[in-house]
């Protein structure tokens, strides 16, 4: 028991759950991430196709730096699982109008990015979307969002 942590996690560690797509979410450094909204993919190149025992889906998320310095967008990821039935979708990447989050984002400057995943239909429509945020100094509260592959 000596060793054990018995303090309240900080506001910003505990997990924020069950955020609707379209609300955001902001550490305490103001950098906002908005889950805009999750659809099916169909906009394959003449190489890709869809899987007929997945749903192949894009997640569309909004960065809003309202922080005080530029943001590398690599501290995010996202990560997506099956809110009905469990599952956990693959990360994957389509080509046609993939926005990934990497590269820098400066202050005050917003942009919308995009994640594709893959999902089991057995997993259903319904997902809990992840945005993990680790930082040189710490990792960062993930918040999660709640709704419905479109």
């Amino acid at each position: 028991m000596e060793h054990c942590n018995t303090e309240t996690p900080a506001e910003s560690e505990a997990p924020v759950t069950d955020l609707a797509f379209g609300k955001p979410f902001v550490w305490p450094d103001g950098l906002e991430v908005t889950v805009l909204e999750a659809k099916v993919f169909t906009d394959w190149d003449e190489y890709e196709g869809p899987d007929p025992k997945n749903t192949e889906f894009r997640v569309r998320v909004k960065v809003d730096n309202k922080s005080d310095r530029a943001v590398d967008l690599d501290e995010l990821s996202v990560s997506v699982d099956g809110a009905t039935n469990g599952g956990t979708a693959a990360l994957t990447v389509f080509s046609k109008g993939s926005a990934p989050l990497e590269g820098r984002l400066a202050k005050g400057v917003s942009a919308v990015k995009t994640s594709d995943n893959s999902l089991e239909k057995r997993y259903g429509k319904g997902i809990v979307v992840s945005m993990q945020r680790t930082t040189a100094d710490d990792v960062l509260a993930f918040p999660e969002f709640i709704g419905t592959i479109k």
